[in-house]
């Protein structure tokens, strides 16, 4: 796949020195530290693709990503541009500086053999799920099962219907529509591209996303 970095950085609407680009495989995990002030953007290179992602404070990973804390920042379920990721003492973590797609889902979770087998039938608890990644991922940088918390889905589709009930519906994304995050301290970011199957969250057809860290106030 070729690599342009010039729509990368229109994506992230900061241009600077491209630090790291990444293509991640379908199914595939990936992670990296990303420091206070670069920018993350991650791109739906196929469209629908969902993009499950945890992020931690890179010096103390006890500060992580809090659904209900950035929710009740921001009184509402869905992140787009301004939303701010918040750790579980209310402290900014990244901030939403560009979205082309508009709205991302904060309360579906991440699918794991357990959930598959129980929504999906028995004959789904060999496949690869979100939770294997983040574990597979995270042990890299020594975190475990209770260091998971409740993750963000890019691009994933879970509309709330009027009687509290959620649902995981087509996507909302197309091909190369983007979202970016400025680091507000130094972070890891722990993601899995998500690998379902046994629902619309990716079309029924996991595809390859784009990593790309971008530092402001350079030039290559």
């Amino acid at each position: 796949m070729t690599t342009d970095l010039t729509a990368a950085e229109r994506a992230s609407g900061e241009p600077g020195v491209v630090l790291v680009d990444d293509v991640v495989p379908a199914r595939a995990p990936w992670s990296a530290v990303v420091a206070a002030g670069d920018t993350l953007t991650i791109v739906d290179l196929g469209g629908n693709q969902a993009v499950d992602f945890l992020v931690y404070d890179a010096h103390d990973t006890s500060l992580r990503y809090s659904a209900p804390d950035t929710i009740q920042a921001q009184d509402s379920i869905f992140l787009t541009t301004g939303s701010v990721l918040r750790d579980c003492e209310h402290g900014p973590l990244m901030t939403v500086t560009a979205d082309t797609c508009g709205r991302h889902d904060t309360l579906g979770g991440a699918c794991s053999k357990e959930s598959n087998t129980l929504r999906y039938g028995h004959h789904t608890a060999a496949q690869h799920a979100c939770a294997e990644n983040f574990l597979a991922e995270g042990g890299r940088h020594g975190l475990g099962k209770r260091d998971l918390v409740s993750n963000i889905n890019w691009y994933m589709n879970v509309p709330v219907d009027p009687d509290g009930a959620l649902g995981i519906v087509d996507g909302i994304s197309a091909p190369g529509l983007s979202v970016s995050l400025r680091a507000e301290r130094d972070v890891l970011v722990v993601v899995s591209n998500c690998p379902q199957v046994n629902n619309p969250c990716n079309g029924f057809d996991p595809t390859p996303v784009r990593m790309v860290v971008t530092r402001t106030g350079e030039t290559s």
